[in-house]
């Protein structure tokens, strides 16, 4: 404590005077001084700026006093919540005694710079001033230091003993529940989404909390005040705040409530509050310590998080890696995947067995240094095209060499891709190559067997055929005969029919045959009136069959453009197709149905309805829609032709049978147009004629 003096005399303004008069002159000169040692801009609260001031009016009071009988207490220091800033900002004590020091130094100076002398036992004021404010400013530091470092310390451990996010939070709220004596709980909530969960709370209600697993809009209440400002709250009376209007927070009777965002840069990650119910506001040092345990908590649940992604990140690398090697195993195809500098990354023994050099001689070498001679020059451009244009080189077929000139020629086709990462950047290529060997023998198998059936089609259609025609023709002859007897009439009758029966099976084999051989019949259009066309067909099948009746019914235009020996064999085939399944006392009715750019073709008889099961394949050859003595009268082909025609003039065949309704093909024809003519000089587009 300094001396006790007896009053003095003194002339002239004293040191009182001289601090009010010359105070904002002092405070520019130590800022300025201050700003000289730290150009870069401090953050808020990092000087004693806003303390200064206050210390300066203080130590005027003090020397205006000093010769009293109780002369006043000595100007305050810094306050704890100050020295708690600085904290939190990284200064060192040293800091706060060479601003105090500063001030020391600007006011000796303003003294001497004004010529004011003051007594001796002023200066032993502000010498002292000074001293007491730095000897209390760096106490409080350090008791503060001491007291973070201890809970940050138990934290740390915490952390180490910790597995994941729901171990550790629990064990950090404890250690709040330890340190500050007036916090009676404390809960952290964490961001999923909209919402914010209670993942850890100790203390009051932190078991109820925890059981109803509550959850709130990321917005709502107190809580949400503080995510959305990104701002620490204070409550002084819990109970009665609007902002925490639960029931069970008031059964708790609380008082004081303090909740801190739980930030990572600018993405918010939760909140975290602490309450008490024996005090209405909780001291700087308690707040303190909770925000650095807040800050402590976020730190851990960031490398948590960022833990646990690279730990699934890496079991799913291990997971797809371990899939692809089995895949390269298993796989009867050859798959390998190369780098951008066309080394081999990975490849299996089938692509391996290709290169003649085993799987690991692969790995890490480059295309020149494993392919055989003669595939490079035909490969590498290709590759290095794939990586150069990010497009995939599709159904390459090559022939691949037997090694040292023994083994078979084997065929393949391959398919070159590029490897990209999510951003679009081509990390290499992947190859996939397919034997198709045994599809080559395949097709020269089927070329023979085209061959031999384009023989049989030539058999068919001309050594068949004209037996079948002197046949026809002979009993036709005999049918004339003026003194055959009944008997033989109607035996002759029979050869005619079975003749022409036998016509129609050979026509519907020969059109099976070109359709499978081609793909689709050929069609040879003309303008044709499909009224007229229908009218003679129905006359010539009369003709065939007198007891039954057929109707036609045609209405709007008829007129298309389509093979009218075709068209014919399509009525025929479904009105004879009727005739066989319908009822015998009820007619068969065709109907034609102008339909704007098509015209539809309808065949409708009476009789028993087509079993669904039976109508999904009835269109397939050698397929027929009934069972017993009608199916015998034909080879299964009628209806398959009957949509293989429609289909070669572009239109299709449907087919509606139910119970009570009858049965009904109905075709629709496109009206099309006539066939290209080869322009002079043009190619014949078909067999050169004889």
């Amino acid at each position: 404590m300094r001396d006790q003096e007896p009053p003095q005399p003194h002339q002239g303004p004293g040191l009182a005077d001289f601090l009010r008069r010359h105070r904002e002159d002092i405070l520019s000169d130590w800022e300025r001084a201050l700003r000289a040692r730290h150009p870069e801009e401090l953050p808020e609260g990092a000087w004693l700026r806003d303390y200064i001031p206050q210390f300066l009016d203080q130590l005027a009071d003090a020397a205006e006093h000093l010769h009293d009988p109780e002369p006043p207490p000595l100007p305050q220091s810094i306050s704890d919540e100050h020295a708690l800033e600085r904290l939190e900002l990284g200064y060192e004590p040293g800091e706060v005694a060479f601003e105090y020091g500063l001030l020391r130094s600007c006011i000796l100076r303003r003294l001497e710079r004004e010529s004011h002398w003051p007594s001796f036992t002023e200066l032993e004021l502000l010498d002292e001033s000074i001293d007491q404010g730095v000897i209390q400013a760096v106490s409080s530091y350090a008791q503060m230091r001491e007291r973070l470092l201890q809970a940050l310390e138990r934290v740390s451990r915490a952390a180490l003993e910790s597995e994941d996010v729901d171990t550790f939070l629990p064990k950090l709220l404890r250690v709040l529940m330890e340190v500050a004596v007036s916090v009676d709980g404390a809960s952290i909530l964490l961001r999923e989404g909209d919402r914010l969960r209670l993942r850890a709370a100790a203390g009051l209600g932190a078991a109820r909390a925890l059981g109803e697993d509550f959850s709130l809009p990321v917005d709502q209440g107190l809580t949400g005040k503080v995510a959305t400002e990104r701002r620490a709250r204070e409550v002084r009376s819990v109970a009665t705040d609007p902002e925490l209007g639960y029931d069970f927070l008031r059964e708790l009777g609380l008082r004081a409530a303090y909740s801190v965002p739980l930030q990572h840069g600018e993405e918010l990650i939760g909140v975290a509050h602490m309450s008490s119910r024996t005090v209405f506001d909780f001291n700087d040092s308690d707040k303190l310590l909770f925000r650095a345990l807040a800050n402590r908590a976020t730190s851990f649940i960031v490398q948590a998080e960022l833990t646990e992604r690279e730990r699934l990140a890496r079991d799913e690398a291990r997971r797809s890696l371990a899939q692809l090697d089995t895949l390269l195993e298993a796989s009867p195809v050859g798959i390998a995947f190369l780098d951008r500098e066309l080394r081999y990354l990975r490849v299996n023994e089938t692509l391996a067995e290709l290169n003649g050099h085993p799987v690991a001689f692969h790995l890490g070498r480059h295309v020149r240094e494993v392919m055989p001679p003669w595939a490079l020059p035909i490969y590498e451009p290709m590759l290095h095209q794939v990586l150069d244009t990010g497009q995939p080189v599709s159904n390459f077929e090559f022939t691949s060499r037997p090694h040292e000139g023994q083994g078979p020629t084997r065929y393949w086709l391959g398919n070159y891709y590029p490897v990209r990462a999510k951003s679009g950047e081509v990390l290499g290529l992947g190859c996939v190559l397919v034997d198709i060997t045994a599809q080559k023998e395949v097709e020269t198998e089927l070329r023979h067997s085209g061959e031999l059936r384009e023989q049989l089609i030539g058999v068919l259609g001309h050594d068949l055929r004209n037996p079948l025609n002197a046949i026809s023709a002979s009993a036709f002859l005999l049918q004339r005969t003026e003194d055959l007897s009944g008997g033989a009439q109607r035996a002759v009758e029979r050869i005619r029919t079975s003749a022409a029966r036998m016509a129609r099976m050979l026509n519907d084999i020969l059109d099976f045959a070109r359709g499978s051989v081609g793909g689709v019949l050929p069609v040879h259009r003309e303008r044709v009136n499909l009224h007229e066309l229908c009218r003679c067909a129905l006359e010539e099948l009369q003709v065939a069959y007198p007891s039954q009746r057929m109707e036609l019914d045609p209405r709007g235009e008829g007129w298309g453009w389509w093979d009218p020996d075709r068209m014919a064999q399509v009525v025929g085939n479904l009105v004879s197709n009727a005739l066989h399944h319908g009822r015998p006392d009820t007619p068969v009715r065709v109907e034609v149905r102008d339909a704007g750019s098509e015209v539809r073709l309808s065949v409708h008889n009476e009789g028993e309805p087509i079993p669904p099961e039976l109508q999904a394949m009835l269109f397939q050859p050698f397929r027929r829609g009934t069972t017993g003595k009608a199916a015998t009268r034909s080879v299964g082909l009628g209806l398959y032709i009957v949509r293989q025609v429609a289909r070669a003039h572009g239109g299709e065949v449907e087919v509606h049978s139910a119970r009570g309704e009858g049965t009904t093909f109905t075709v629709r024809l496109p009206r099309g147009g006539p066939e290209p003519r080869p322009e002079a000089g043009d190619p014949w587009p078909g067999p050169l004629p004889e």
